[in-house]
């Protein structure tokens, strides 16, 4: 069994440092087991494996009384009356992890606490960054004429290319969500917009660390992203830049997303 990493000092006391060690160290397991020569089926599901064993070790080593949502555990409904909730997917974009060499995959940690998104990271473990909230990127100035949405290089939603097609944006696919996010704060995409389903540890620390870096975030219809509710179905969201809010939001307001 591997020796558990050794936390930092801050990491002891600072949620920020915490989040973003415990998603660049659930990378680091991952990049390790993708190195195993598995393949499929088998390589997503011991990646899904390592990542939630890692993650659920050191919450339990580091935070012990705070409650935790993932995608990966079985769902501990005291969550609902407890201050503190760390909200997990540990390993967003299962897909394209199992496709080498593909770096559009990360993991997400984001502390809930009494209403609110207080700390979050996105790790991209195969580009070596992670994005977080202690250390918040700063929007570089948009270097592209055309807005560019980024969207499911799978699944893309129809009302999206409608969307693009009133705007005259450019559809950018690339797979998980935190990444997605992620290319709006990197100036690889200008907006997200979704309405195919997901859940709260889909875009929870995604959408924290977007915040933290001064990007519009809401439901498609303007109205705020709530987390660590009973049902943890939270299907759709918009990520933009500031100046692009208003036209997604009137967009899906006359149309609908069906």
């Amino acid at each position: 069994m591997t020796d558990a990493p050794t936390l930092p000092a801050e990491a002891a006391t600072d949620d920020h440092v915490f989040a973003t060690w415990l998603a660049t160290v659930a990378g680091e397991r991952l990049l390790e087991v993708r190195g195993q020569g598995l393949e499929g089926r088998e390589l997503k599901d011991a990646g899904d494996a390592a990542a939630q064993a890692l993650i659920a070790e050191l919450l339990a080593a580091h935070r012990p009384d705070d409650a935790v949502l993932s995608e990966e555990a079985a769902d501990d409904k005291s969550r609902l009356d407890a201050h503190r909730v760390w909200i997990i997917d540990p390993l967003d974009g299962t897909r394209e992890f199992s496709e080498p060499p593909r770096d559009d995959w990360a993991v997400h940690v984001a502390l809930w606490q009494d209403g609110l998104l207080v700390a979050g990271a996105v790790a991209q473990p195969a580009l070596g960054e992670t994005f977080n909230t202690g250390n918040p990127p700063v929007l570089p100035p948009r270097t592209s004429t055309r807005p560019r949405i980024a969207v499911s290089r799978t699944r893309p939603p129809a009302f999206v290319q409608a969307l693009a097609e009133e705007i005259d944006a450019e559809l950018v696919p690339m797979g998980s969500a935190g990444v997605k996010v992620m290319s709006v704060v990197r100036d690889v995409a200008d907006a997200y917009v979704h309405a195919g389903g997901q859940y709260e540890w889909d875009n929870a620390a995604p959408v924290a660390v977007a915040r933290a870096a001064g990007l519009f975030c809401s439901r498609v219809n303007g109205a705020e992203l709530v987390y660590n509710q009973d049902d943890v179905s939270l299907p759709d969201l918009i990520v933009c830049r500031p100046e692009l809010a208003d036209q997604i939001i009137d967009f899906v307001r006359r149309h609908g997303t069906d």
